[in-house]
């Protein structure tokens, strides 16, 4: 990513902090231009003067030895003739004779001498010297730090116009070094130095107009500033300057002047700058696409120790971009960066820990680095993080710990961090359970677009809850999860069309969208396009191959369902040659994953000897865990089981508990069943009534033996008012049905009727 010109709290802090650590350390001191000291002349001729006490002459001498000029370069020359014309009083040679001892060129270096010298001629007005005297005052050289002073030279140089005095004494109002601190102080004097063309005050004046301190905040005028500078050659003005082009601030927005500037300031040296060009190269942005180029600038930039540069040549070998892909490489340099403060480096370093790229997996250390960059507040530091303590990897599992990071993420807008949060909210983990608060999150991370919480807000709708139950709203945020091909959405989208949710019923829909589910791996897909193929719906034609082949699957896959319809299809040979066999391990498998009805079909598989051994008491135990489970059949059945004692104990309470819980649940044989119960008074209280009521639940739902003993009560008035033609009625749908003690019982009662 580019860096911004405008980000800065502290930019221009910066700025004056490397620029006095400069001045502190000697280089930046005002050196003597002397080729400009004055008109240059013949040596001889100059030398002729000097010998004649000329102090001019005698500056212009040394300075020709200086720089070798019409004679052998000789500093010790030079600091002779400056010496003399010093001796003179003249305040240009005790300048020069100043410098030179600062510099340590032709004497030895001392800068108490160079002070001594520098205040001979600042106290008799010279402007240079002043300036380099409050240099020496502001570093401490050759006299006791003291800003007092400082801003007392400066300011007595800066009076005079002199453009670096201006600069620094700028700089010490920014910085409110030994004088109140003012913006607006500082820009006056910056402006000054800069409008005599100072390249560092036009940067700086830049900077002030870039971030707004001291004046109103103009990019347009902090383009123009950078712009003088720059065009002086200035670095880290036509760093800036790149950057304006390259964001569009203060000027139009222009990659090639982007890539114009960084590439003058990356040849100079400048790391953000050699930086920015890299990621230009890297985003085709300004030049053509590039890389090997990128490469190139990011490793100038990166041995120069800039963390930017090192975690994007770590990124270009984690990558294999511009290099050939290397995990060890990323990781080296992901770590000089991390080592350096950068989150981004630190977050990608812990990746590198976690799945053990270019280093030792090492779970811990990656909850480490995670730390640091998530204390900086980097989003997905903070998601990583927040993961990790709800699944205990690299630390102790702490959900409440979880949430306080995930928290932070999402309200940053970490998509992921919200979707977790909003499942912490709807499992209740680490915080209160709150349907509706997870509802705000997935929306939150669904509306920027990602697919697993459009799916969740989706479900969420589905099932009503945090939100108004909406088969519409579901059926929307479900659809735009599946068209990003999540499978999961994908399969409930094709539910919705197969019940008619939300949409218009669609079989044809519905296969569609299981199809693209199933084909992707998802189980409940298969076996839902598995059920559609056995079933013949929105297919061109039932194909029970096809159905076997979708159920098997999702059945290799541990889908229950499926694998309880796949050994349906292979119990009747549908879509195969019949295997009990077979039919037998794919119902065990399902029923030991607690599927009701495969425990219930399982039941009757050793209760018949249905490729297994006979068995009662199998029998009785699989029906057991169906009943358990509520299954209405299962329950009819281990009930028969008590009554006839098969498998288990006799024992008719507890059939007709069975029976009844069957019944209740509207199983006619379970009713019938419990009727004849109350007829005989077995397991319960004898009650006609009773009977009565279950038999007649029973008959209406076409059991041909409820209708045959509920004709038979009203026929004997018994739990009923004795009422021969309901008790024909009956007899007459048992015997519809081929009941052949009804047909007698009817037949008999219609020829006494006719008598």
């Amino acid at each position: 990513m580019l860096r911004m010109v405008r980000g800065g709290i502290g930019l221009l802090a910066v700025c004056f902090a490397l620029t006095l650590q400069a001045q502190d350390s000697g280089a930046v001191l005002q050196m003597p231009d002397f080729k400009t000291v004055f008109q240059t002349q013949d040596f001889e001729a100059v030398k002729r003067k000097a010998e004649q006490r000329d102090a001019k002459a005698q500056i212009e001498l040394g300075a020709m030895y200086a720089r070798g000029q019409g004679v052998a370069q000789s500093d010790a020359e030079a600091v002779q003739w400056f010496r003399k014309a010093a001796a003179w009083g003249d305040v240009a040679g005790q300048a020069m004779l100043g410098w030179m001892y600062y510099a340590g060129r032709g004497v030895e270096q001392s800068d108490a001498e160079a002070a001594q010298w520098y205040r001979k001629a600042a106290e008799q007005g010279y402007a240079e010297a002043q300036t380099n005297l409050g240099m020496m005052y502001a570093s401490g050289r050759g006299v006791t730090r003291n800003d007092v002073e400082a801003v007392q030279w400066y300011r007595k140089a800066a009076e005079q116009g002199q453009a670096t005095a201006q600069f620094y004494l700028g700089g010490m109002y920014y910085l409110g070094r030994s004088v109140a601190q003012s913006n607006a102080e500082a820009v006056q004097w910056f402006r000054k130095a800069a409008e005599q063309g100072h390249a560092d005050a036009q940067y700086t004046l830049g900077l002030m107009y870039a971030n707004g301190q001291g004046v109103a905040r103009d990019d347009a005028e902090a383009a123009q500033w950078f712009r003088k500078a720059a065009e002086q050659g200035q670095a880290e003005a036509q760093f800036y300057l790149g950057g304006m082009y390259a964001q569009g601030q203060g000027v139009a927005r222009n990659d090639a002047e982007a890539v114009t500037w960084y590439r003058k300031a990356a040849e100079q040296g400048a790391a953000m700058a050699q930086t920015n060009l890299g990621t230009m190269y890297r985003e085709g942005r300004g030049v053509a696409q590039s890389d090997a180029e990128a490469v190139q600038w990011y490793r100038k930039a990166a041995e120069q120790g800039a963390a930017r540069a090192q975690y994007s040549l770590g990124w270009m070998y984690d990558n294999g971009r511009g290099v050939v892909r290397g995990d060890a490489e990323a990781a080296q340099w992901y770590r000089k960066a991390a080592e350096q403060g950068l989150a981004q480096a630190q977050n990608e370093l812990g990746v590198m820990y976690a799945n053990g790229q270019g280093v030792a997996q090492n779970d811990a250390e990656a909850v480490q680095w995670y730390h640091k960059a998530a204390e900086q507040g980097y989003a997905e530091a903070q998601f990583n993080l927040g993961w990790r303590y709800s699944i205990g990897r690299g630390v102790a599992q702490n959900d409440a710990e979880a949430v306080q990071w995930l928290r932070k993420a999402a309200e940053q807008g970490h998509a992921k961090a919200q979707t977790n949060l909003g499942f912490m909210y709807e499992n209740g983990r680490g915080v209160a359970r709150d349907d509706a608060e997870a509802v705000q999150w997935y929306r939150k991370a669904a509306e920027q677009g990602h697919a697993d919480p459009q799916f969740n807000l989706g479900f969420m709708y589905d099932k009503g809850r945090g939100v108004s139950q909406s088969d519409a709203e579901a059926v929307t945020w479900y659809r735009k999860a599946a068209e990003q091909r999540l499978a999961v959405a994908q399969n409930n989208l094709g539910v919705m069309y197969r019940d008619g949710r939300g949409v218009a019923q669609s079989d044809v829909e519905a296969v569609q969208w299981f199809h693209l589910a199933a084909e992707q791996g998802n189980a409940q897909a298969q076996n839902n396009l598995g059920m559609m193929y056995a079933k013949g719906r929105g297919v061109v034609v039932r194909n029970d191959a096809e159905a076997v082949k979708w159920y098997r699957k999702a059945a290799e896959q541990g889908n229950a369902d499926a694998q309880s319809a796949l050994g349906s299809m292979y119990a009747k040979g549908q879509g195969m040659a019949r295997n009990d066999a077979e039919a037998v391990k794919w119902t065990r498998k399902a029923a030991e994953q607690g599927h009701a009805a495969a425990q219930f079909y399982l039941g009757g598989m050793y209760a018949n000897g249905q490729g297994v051994a006979q068995n009662d008491a199998e029998a009785a135990q699989w029906y057991r865990k169906a009943a358990e489970q509520g299954d209405a059949k299962a329950q009819t059945n281990l009930g028969a089981m008590y009554g006839n004692g098969r498998g288990v104990i006799q024992n008719d309470v507890e059939a007709a508990q069975w029976f009844r819980k069957a019944a209740e649940q509207g199983q006619a044989t379970a009713q019938f069943y419990l009727g004849q119960n109350y007829l005989e008074g077995r397991g319960v209280v004898q009650n006609d009534a009773e009977a009565v009521r279950w038999f007649r639940q029973a008959a209406e739902q076409g059991d041909a033996k409820a209708q045959f003993n509920l004709g038979w009560m009203y026929a004997k008035g018994r739990g009923v008012t004795r009422n021969d033609a309901e008790a024909m009625q009956w007899f007459r749908k048992a015997a519809e049905q081929g009941d052949a003690k009804a047909q007698k019982i009817l037949a008999a009662m219609q020829a006494a009727r006719s008598r």
